[in-house]
């Protein structure tokens, strides 16, 4: 681990000063730390955000509910507003880590979290996002857990957060504070596809911090479930997931939400099978044919190629859960 410089910010506009000047954040710390003994981050200084006021659960005035950035995952999980609410994004919570490390990471380093590509962690191998001009190692080598989707000649890492993957179903918007104030991205926005430049992988501004993950007022009833599916029961990230959030009124579907995970460089938002289920009545051939439109544009690798159809009969089961059948 190279030698860093350690500072505690008493307040937003402190630690934003802080940001400003170079100064990475962090808060528990659970994916930076083991960043930094690989030699992968190498920051010159820490700003340490653990004691800033943004450790809170609240419902909006319109119904939905703002999570603040550092509010654990165990807490998020757990939260009786976020249980009955989005019971997606418990369900991503509860399958992702450990409970220990539920404990200490937050919500905002789940989303800010980089990816698991092994290449990208081996300071030996070639890797853009590390390293930019060097290659991609993963094109070529073992890429058995790599993205189908929204990959690029430069990288073709996949995105390991699971909450990440129903905020973006949800549509969920990431409040940011900086040296030019407050503003809002949407969180399919605030997560960016490689393309030429694997190195930038949100769309922060210098010094900005997260301050809460908005999710939006949805039309009620909705249910909703995350599924994943991955090599072992527990502590593994997803080869497939899926989040599925689903408004049924009448017997008729009036709005979908549906995106999926350990598929694409971000979380994917499934918009064609959303349209697909829209105004649609719940049956068991509406699932299926819409499960066929969830790997529409994907690129497979040498040794992921199984990812298309598992992600197409993942996304099937989970809006059969959700759904049902009539």
């Amino acid at each position: 681990m190279h030698p860093f410089a350690f500072t505690k910010a008493s307040d937003t506009r402190e630690a934003v000063n802080a940001g400003r000047r170079g100064g990475r954040y962090i808060a528990g710390g659970t994916t930076l730390v083991d960043l930094m003994r690989e030699t992968v981050e190498r920051p010159e200084t820490l700003v340490d955000i653990s004691g800033l006021p943004l450790g809170e659960v609240t419902v909006t005035e319109r119904g939905g509910l703002r999570i603040g950035a550092l509010v654990s995952m165990s807490e998020a999980a757990a939260h009786p507003k976020v249980r009955t609410l989005y019971p997606v994004v418990s369900e991503a919570l509860e399958l992702s880590a450990s409970a220990q490390l539920r404990n200490m990471a937050t919500i905002g380093g789940n989303i800010m979290q980089r990816t698991r590509c092994t290449y990208f962690r081996d300071v030996t191998a070639d890797c853009n996002k590390r390293e930019p001009g060097s290659g991609c190692a993963a094109l070529h080598g073992h890429n058995r857990t790599h993205a189908i989707l929204g990959t690029s000649d430069d990288c073709v890492a996949t995105h390991p957060s699971d909450v990440a993957v129903a905020f973006a179903a949800l549509d969920a918007r990431v409040h940011l504070l900086g040296p030019d104030g407050q503003r809002q991205v949407p969180f399919t926005d605030f997560l960016l596809r490689p393309g030429n430049t694997p190195q930038r992988e949100q769309a922060l501004r210098k010094g900005e911090l997260i301050t809460t993950v908005e999710i939006p007022a949805h039309p009620r009833p909705l249910k909703s479930g995350y599924l994943k599916v991955r090599d072992r029961q527990s502590y593994e990230f997803a080869l497939t997931s899926a989040a599925v959030a689903l408004h049924v009124r009448g017997g008729v579907i009036r709005e979908a939400k549906v995106a999926a995970g350990g598929v694409g460089t971000v979380p994917w938002k499934l918009s064609a099978v959303e349209r697909h289920l829209t105004g649609e009545r719940p049956s068991d051939a509406l699932w299926s044919a819409a499960a066929e439109r969830a790997a529409d544009g994907a690129r497979a690798l040498q040794h992921n190629q199984f990812k298309v159809e598992l992600l197409q009969r993942t996304v099937e089961r989970q809006m059969r859960i959700v759904g049902g059948t009539k």
